[in-house]
């Protein structure tokens, strides 16, 4: 989980840097399709063709529908916005996620993670910083990418019931390929050499960072790995000071800390709340 977090900071970071001068559509088409390439070199030697069985063609198409717009806000946020305000917001993805279960999947959840959802949007609004009253278009952008995660989220637990790990990897990679490439037509800048590649080295990692991220939860139950998935945040404040010289405002700190706190609280519930159905 640890070398995942590391890997997805530098894709960012990459996908920042490209999107200051490529169409946003152009550079999220390039990450998905070279982002195949070590999900092919991983998955299909292991499981081979039998990896594309599904009985759930439409709800894998649903889901890479919400995880192309929900790509296309958080790079419309990295083009607007500091990358550690934008990946401080997209944190908030598991208090969207918690309360989409409550209205979609009828889970129960009690006043100990209401109260932690409360906190948790308190700490997205200081995060935001509002300031006059309107909140910045990149904010925006970030906020719709963690609501929209949040429904891919819930497509997942539904769907891992009947689809292993790899089917859903391999969907989500080839769909997101093609909703992307549909994107070409509204603005298309032929990349350099040196552009080309690091679209070409941001994609393949984020292959590699999707492995590991899924290989950690397989390793260990995620109460164990996921808090290390918020040393993002660290790596993207670090990054965006020593790229950009992006310096973490004190509202940036507080809202994130608040942020991240609700959602390691939730976490833990959960999985309380799930050793308790198990004994």
């Amino acid at each position: 989980m640890i070398a995942s977090t590391v890997a997805f900071a530098a894709v960012n970071a990459l996908i920042k840097w490209e999107v200051a001068d490529f169409p946003v559509g152009e550079v999220a088409f390039f990450r998905s399709l070279f982002s195949l390439i070590p999900c092919f070199i991983i998955v299909l030697p292991r499981n081979g063709l039998k990896v594309l069985r599904t009985a759930r063609l439409g709800d894998h198409v649903r889901r890479a529908l919400s995880q192309t717009c929900s790509m296309t806000a958080i790079f419309l946020a990295f083009k607007l916005m500091p990358l550690a305000s934008a990946i401080a917001i997209s944190f908030s993805a598991p208090l969207f996620t918690t309360l989409l279960s409550v209205l979609l999947l009828k889970e129960k959840v009690g006043i100990h993670r209401w109260s932690a959802l409360g906190v948790g949007f308190a700490g997205v609004l200081m995060v935001t910083d509002p300031g006059a009253g309107s909140l910045g278009l990149g904010a925006l952008f970030a906020l719709v990418n963690a609501l929209l995660i949040s429904t891919v989220a819930i497509a997942i637990r539904r769907m891992s019931t009947t689809e292993t790990t790899e089917t859903l990897l391999i969907y989500q990679l080839l769909l997101l390929t093609v909703f992307t490439a549909a994107l070409l037509p509204f603005g298309f800048t032929l990349p350099g050499p040196f552009d080309l590649s690091l679209l070409a080295v941001a994609g393949m990692l984020n292959g590699v960072a999707q492995y590991w991220w899924t290989k950690s939860l397989h390793l260990a139950p995620a109460s164990a790995v996921v808090p290390f998935n918020y040393l993002s945040l660290v790596w993207a404040t670090i990054v965006g000071f020593i790229v950009w010289g992006d310096l973490p405002t004190p509202m940036l700190l507080a809202g994130s800390a608040i942020v991240v706190g609700s959602g390691l609280y939730i976490l833990w519930r959960e999985t309380g709340a799930r050793r308790r159905l198990v004994v």
